[in-house]
């Protein structure tokens, strides 16, 4: 074998600037081939390499910049919002009181909230702040606009603190227009069970976490607008069958896994909403693993019993950002409503968003829109360092193999030798009496059959960490996907192959994800458990609301219209 040589060589030059000068080309020997090196770029080490990407306000604001005149019942609003978008972090202090304040407006406020018309009412958020930006783009601006909020503004997402912030200095700034219920993950076991603790030490500390788990306590549970419609989070149950039942629960608690408050929060419409086989109202909510499913006859006795036109909820992601079910027998109108306004929720649905904005004129506008790009983050807010340990670990043991493996004239595959295991174990011991009583040939072989030992080894090793680093980067990945510290039962049993498979089987359908819509199990019960852009248009579809018995439809859109009414007495079509 011919020996390795290099012809020439060259050294990397810094000035005192810290940036690397570039290298002339050159030709030059390697293994007798030869390899031309083109001249690189200058790269300094002061700036970042990808200028375009603009990196995080590292910049702590004065109180007076957060607070018009350092007053806490007046924050600047547009400034947050701007300060949030670049990535921007509060202090301490700035962040407990916008927490304390929001929960002190929001205790005062009743179990059932009563609005007028004019107001836009949106669904989950899950930490998608940048997301949320675009719906206030198509909702109209907080400052003349009225908005309600059916909960599930935390968790999932990876900018969940940055949106309840948000959205809390709203409801200071703008506590008669600007509403918020609660939601299924407004509780500590949710919030620590997903990711919304974790980030809330990993930007702040464990104090504004426990000060966020409080402020969602004092969170309403239902809005009635205009005296037509129930506006929640999830639906209603059995022990609900008027108001007063809402109005008479104690909300300043973490919400238990039955009852009132959480089939309020839990509770979903039955997968064959107004064509159901049995007669019954409820039934037992087994893909939430808590409360009920209820029936079309169920949402209709109660809108009877309350003088309501229909129901509006959140809860589940929607497709096409809502959807509309089957007409109520009384009014003609659809009994039950679903709004989501996280699109691509998770970074995998590739649904898309809406909110709906009531009007004076008594219609009801469904406005649709698109993802919008966001800041990456690693899986659970892990540091690149760590995060690329299983990529060092994998790229040097490939080096050790490659230095292993340069073959002297002495190669080993060429080598007969009946030097037995035992003579080899002392030679690597450092058994210099066996060594020294050793002809040169022999001891020659046994040398050389233990570097091929330890290449075989090496080997190994290399194979080992690249499965490793293939295994543990596909389940970041799905982990990431999952919005969880840890996968779902079995789910590492069936190998990488059938991670990979999960992953794709996340991204086509919700199903994949069902596991993550439970009631997770409770500590004492399991000690086990512990992006591209979406062009953004939007759709209106109104509805004139005048008449409860003769509703009448109209079609209108900024940009399109799409399919979506109801088009029959019986059924709606998404």
């Amino acid at each position: 074998m011919e020996d390795t040589s290099i012809a020439s060589s060259d050294h990397e030059i810094y000035d005192p600037s810290g940036t690397r000068k570039g290298k002339s080309s050159k030709t030059i020997s390697l293994d007798g081939l030869p390899t031309i090196f083109e001249k690189s770029s200058d790269i300094s080490t002061l700036e970042r390499i990808v200028k375009e990407v603009k990196p995080p306000n590292s910049t702590i604001p004065t109180d007076n910049q957060v607070f018009v005149d350092g007053n806490i019942d007046n924050p600047d609003v547009d400034f947050i919002k701007k300060h949030f978008y670049e990535e921007g972090k509060l202090s301490i202090s700035q962040a407990t009181a916008i927490l304390k304040k929001a929960r002190d407006i929001l205790s005062k406020e009743p179990n059932v909230i009563e609005t007028n018309p004019e107001i836009t009412i949106c669904g989950d958020i899950h930490g998608q702040y940048y997301d949320l930006m675009k719906l206030f783009e198509v909702g109209g601006d907080p400052k003349n606009t009225n908005y309600l909020f059916l909960g599930d503004y935390v968790d999932r997402g990876y900018f969940s603190i940055e949106c309840l912030l948000y959205l809390y200095s709203l409801k200071i700034k703008y506590r008669d227009t600007f509403f918020m219920l609660r939601g299924n993950h407004e509780c500590k076991h949710l919030t620590s069970y997903f990711t919304f603790k974790l980030e809330c030490t990993h930007k702040y500390s464990k104090k504004i976490y426990s000060l966020a788990t409080e402020s969602f306590k004092s969170l309403p549970l239902a809005c009635i607008v205009n005296r037509q419609f129930l506006c929640l989070h999830g639906g209603i149950g059995p022990s609900i069958q008027t108001i007063e039942d809402i109005k008479s629960i104690y909300r300043f608690i973490e919400p238990p896994t039955q009852g009132k408050l959480s089939d309020l929060l839990w509770s979903d419409p039955t997968e064959n909403f107004g064509h159901e086989r049995k007669k019954s109202l409820f039934i037992q909510n087994h893909s939430r693993g808590c409360s009920y499913k209820y029936s079309y006859d169920a949402v209709c006795n109660f809108l009877t019993e309350n003088n309501l036109l229909s129901l509006i909820r959140a809860h589940e992601a929607q497709d096409v950002g809502y959807r509309l079910y089957r007409k109520s027998r009384e009014s003609g109108f659809p009994a039950l409503m679903t709004v989501f306004s996280a699109p691509n929720y998770v970074d995998v649905y590739n649904n898309k968003a809406a909110v709906l904005k009531y009007g004076n004129d008594n219609s009801l506008n469904i406005r649709q829109f698109g993802s919008s790009e966001h800041p990456y983050h690693l899986p659970n807010f892990i540091d690149v360092f760590n995060w690329s340990l299983p990529f060092v670990a994998e790229k040097v043991s490939e080096m050790l193999l490659s230095i292993l493996s340069i073959c002297t004239k002495y190669e080993p595959e060429n080598q007969n030798t009946n030097v037995k295991k035992p003579d080899i174990d002392r030679i690597e011991n450092g058994d210099t009496t066996f060594e020294q009583n050793m002809n040169k040939q022999t001891k020659k072989s046994v040398v050389s059959e233990s570097i091929a030992k330890k290449i075989f080894a090496i080997g190994k090793m290399a194979r080992l960490f690249r499965v490793l680093r293939e295994e543990a980067e596909t389940v970041s990945e799905l982990k990431s996907i999952l919005g969880v510290d840890s996968l779902p039962a079995g789910q590492l049993s069936s190998g990488i192959d059938g991670l990979r498979k999960a992953i794709i089987s996340f991204e086509e359908a919700k199903e994949g994800d069902i596991d993550n819509e439970k009631l997770p199990p409770m500590k004492s019960h399991s000690s086990s458990n512990k992006r591209k852009i979406i062009s953004s248009t939007t759709h209106a579809k109104m509805y004139n609301l005048s008449d409860k018995k003769g509703i009448k439809k109209t079609d209108s859109s900024e940009t399109s219209s799409s399919s979506g009414f109801y088009d029959s007495d019986d059924e709606t079509t998404e």
